[in-house]
């Protein structure tokens, strides 16, 4: 039986891009007649327009019931001076949550054509390929209390919770040794566990599941270094693990290696391995 693909061509260059990669589809699926059928709908600033919010029930609902979902991009100046509860982004969030799309993964990996295109000079990433696996329905972006609250003395604070639990922990560090497996090898988790409590837990948590996976190598790198280190000697990385908001920036740094972020494919996953693939990552 044939898998049903949901289309969200959002904002900005989503729908130029989307119809390229529809065409690819359209030319698989009748050369190898896999049956692919196709439905379009709207999430981001394009579903503001049309619905009034950035992701409508009814588009949820689709999503649920499709095999894959496949977006553009998402967001634009159009639509930034919103309220942030209607915001585009607040549809990403909300979909990576609904469906329970906790594991990103996005490959680094540079084309021979496209080395000069990186900032890096050509011997520092010629051959790379890295994989850096990023939880993405929780921590920071997740967590509550968060708010802009006003103080006894008249002043304005913007807070926001940074938490993990195990099980969070646990599957995405099972999906990055998995992955491992299957490359070369070598995990590096990242975090901050020398100031974040959240990361310290994450870091022992990484010790412990790694004691089920003794064919894969382990090592951590606080993030402010595995920064660094993506700049200066990109290809001592096989598969990056690390929480939301760090692997939101790194994976973003790691686009440049290549040349355009444009170069980055990105996959959200569930449990059971269905997802949403974005052409563009925002």
């Amino acid at each position: 039986m044939g898998k049903h693909i949901l289309i969200l061509e959002g904002d900005g260059i989503g729908p130029e891009i989307v119809k390229e990669a529809r065409k690819v589809l359209d030319v698989v699926n009748a050369k190898f007649d896999l049956g692919l059928t196709f439905e379009n709908d709207h999430m981001g600033g394009c579903a503001i327009d049309a619905y009034g919010v950035p992701l409508a029930d009814s588009t949820l609902e689709k999503a649920r019931k499709a095999d894959a979902i496949l977006l553009g991009a998402v967001g634009g100046p159009k639509w930034d001076k919103l309220d942030r509860s209607i915001r585009p982004e607040k549809g990403l969030l909300k979909i990576r949550s609904q469906l329970g799309l906790y594991a990103n993964l996005r490959p680094a990996l540079l084309y021979p054509q496209l080395v000069d295109a990186s900032s890096l000079k050509p011997e520092v990433v010629s051959g790379l390929d890295i994989l850096i696996v990023r939880e993405l329905a929780g921590g920071i972006y997740f967590g509550e209390p968060r708010g802009i609250r006003v103080l006894e003395n008249g002043e304005r604070e913007g807070y926001n919770t940074y938490k993990y639990s195990e099980s969070e922990i646990i599957r995405i560090g099972r999906t990055a040794f998995e992955m491992a497996r299957k490359r070369n090898g070598k995990v590096c988790s990242v975090d901050k566990a020398n100031v974040l409590e959240a990361t310290m837990l994450w870091r022992e948590v990484m010790d412990t599941l790694h004691k089920e996976y003794p064919d894969v190598e382990l090592s951590h790198m606080y993030v402010d270094n595995a920064a660094m280190q993506l700049v200066r000697a990109p290809k001592q990385f096989d598969v990056l693990v690390t929480g939301n908001m760090f692997g939101d920036i790194l994976s973003d740094a790691a686009a440049m290696l290549t040349g355009s972020i444009g170069m980055l494919p990105s996959a959200s996953l569930d449990k059971d391995g269905r997802g949403m693939y974005y052409l563009k990552r925002d």
